[in-house]
């Protein structure tokens, strides 16, 4: 009689382990990032994807559950980067991951994820190779690439008419393929212009004056410019120091994001034309409940990185409610075409290239009350800057 107590009473317990209660256990999602090396940004970032997960756990969490996120530090270092991603598949048994922030790493977590078959949504990571070249079935990427981001500048820079141009990026795929694509594109639409000058420093390396010095001496007409962080900041400091920049047109990807921009305060290069992010003077609506929400939280203003952060975690949480499941196959599946709302807006996660539509703030740098701030500036949407889908489809690998 005992016998057949002990028995029921295990199938019951077997019976509420395999129901609802075991059901309710947590989504698992793995991030991973560059929190040591590049702090500037990312500090913001993880505060923005904290804020997005504690609000998608307050309106329940998704398909019943709620979201847990298992953060690491990739260390700034491709090989780093796939052990911890590794481990986050293998030992903390996530159902997806996303972030990274140096190009070359989110390179090496994208092959890992198409070996490993496990999906990756790229949030910071711009070189085109992510979703071309390097393309691949289980990688998506939030950001505008390099190619997007210089198409939102070519235009103006052909207008002008500046037949020298001197280039200076950090030495790593981010900028070698930003500077390629810009000469590119500008060459395309302005055949008769000359690259008379090229420096590409080491990433975190820069000395400044000697860069400097080799693109005075060179006479450009124009510059483009691809260094950020504490790189950017030594760069303008020398330039606004030897002059540089005087009477000389200077483009510049990311100078305007107050990650980069607000170090300088009234050192600010007035007269740049930058992509950036003017959180101070954005008045959409899907903007000010963001912004509200954010400072609100963490009581201080948001970053480029913490839109970045945000709209990577509702991402994943779009996906997972669009596939019904944290099965990888329909998380790809449900990605693909995927509509998300984020504070600029909705973004389109292309089914063609896996690159969202999230576009970015163009404007001019100024000096107002000490502080560097981007100026009559416009939003261009990321939707409008992709080359045709023939020529994606010649760039990209078949999955």
């Amino acid at each position: 009689m005992n016998h057949w107590k002990n028995t029921g009473w295990l199938l019951a317990l077997g019976v509420l382990l395999s129901g609802p209660a075991a059901s309710a256990q947590p989504i698992r999602i793995g991030e991973l990032n560059s929190y040591k090396a590049q702090a500037a940004f990312l500090e913001p970032y993880r505060k923005g994807w904290e804020l997005a997960l504690e609000e998608v756990n307050a309106a329940g969490g998704v398909l019943g559950r709620k979201l847990e996120v298992v953060s690491r530090d990739d260390n700034g270092n491709p090989g780093d980067a796939v052990r911890v991603a590794e481990e986050l598949v293998a030992r903390e048994k996530v159902d997806a991951i996303f972030g990274t922030f140096l190009s070359h790493v989110g390179l090496a977590v994208s092959d890992f994820a198409r070996q490993r078959k496990v999906l990756f949504l790229a949030a910071e990571p711009l070189t085109d190779k992510i979703t071309w070249e390097n393309g691949n079935r289980y990688t998506f990427r939030l950001r505008p690439s390099t190619y997007m981001q210089a198409a939102m500048l070519v235009p103006e820079a052909a207008k002008l008419k500046k037949k020298r141009w001197a280039v200076v990026y950090p030495n790593y795929e981010y900028g070698q393929s930003a500077a390629a694509t810009f000469k590119t594109l500008l060459k395309e639409a302005q055949p008769d212009v000359e690259f008379v000058a090229e420096q590409a420093p080491a990433l975190g390396r820069i000395d400044a004056g000697s860069v400097v010095q080799a693109l005075a001496d060179s006479k450009p007409d124009a510059i483009f410019n691809v260094l950020f962080a504490a790189d950017l900041a030594k760069f303008v400091r020398e330039g606004n120091i030897r002059g540089l920049f005087r009477e000389r047109t200077v483009f510049s990807l990311l100078s305007g994001e107050p990650e980069y921009l607000d170090p300088l305060r009234g050192e600010a290069p007035v007269g740049w034309r930058v992509t950036g992010y003017p959180w101070y003077s954005i008045q959409t609506a899907e903007h000010s409940a963001f912004l509200k929400a954010y400072q609100k939280r963490w009581q201080e203003y948001p970053r480029l990185g913490s839109v970045v952060g945000y709209s990577s975690l509702k991402s994943l949480a779009a996906a997972l409610r669009k596939a019904g499941s944290s099965d990888t196959e329909r998380l790809v599946a449900a990605m693909e075409g995927l509509d998300v709302a984020t504070p600029f807006g909705k973004v389109t996660y292309r089914a063609l290239d896996h690159q969202a539509t999230m576009g970015a703030y163009v404007g001019t740098i100024e000096v107002r009350d000490g502080r560097g701030v981007m100026a009559g500036f416009r939003y261009v949407d990321g939707a409008s800057v992709q080359p045709s889908d023939a020529e994606v489809r010649k760039l990209r690998p078949a999955d």
